[in-house]
């Protein structure tokens, strides 16, 4: 790759960071514990997407995903990704069992949770779960 295509990449790269922070959308990380538990501490909206890159389900499941953090309602939202095959110990501290499990959470309450669910409504019915009073 030359240097004037990794500029442009570069470029392209601090755009979308740009626009996703000017558009009020969610914060998609992946997760670390110190994080994760600062947002606990704030009583922030959390989701908590355990994924593998092998996996269908969690593959329909992506575009759903980023569509809901781009939408406003889910401004204050963060989605942390585990990865199901190098985050074992990870996976179960959240009690998970297999990949594509959404867990949402306000703060330190769990609010929701599915397994291998694809349906845009209940994702977003799980979403909406974290920022309920």
């Amino acid at each position: 790759m030359n240097t004037r295509m990794v500029s442009a990449l570069a470029a392209g790269f601090v755009g979308m960071i740009a626009l996703a922070t000017t558009t009020g959308a969610a914060e998609l990380k992946p997760y670390d514990k110190a994080s994760f538990q600062a947002a606990q501490q704030k009583n922030q909206p959390i989701v908590v997407d355990v994924w593998a890159s092998w996996c269908p389900t969690c593959k329909a499941q992506e575009p759903i995903i980023k569509n809901l953090a781009s939408s406003p309602d889910f401004s204050e939202l963060t989605i942390f990704r585990v990865d199901f095959d190098t985050q074992k110990d990870v996976v179960r501290t959240f009690g998970a069992q297999s990949q594509s499990t959404l867990i949402a959470f306000k703060g330190k309450t769990e609010t929701s949770r599915s397994v291998g669910d694809t349906s845009a409504q209940k994702i977003e019915a799980l979403f909406r779960s974290t920022v309920k009073n």
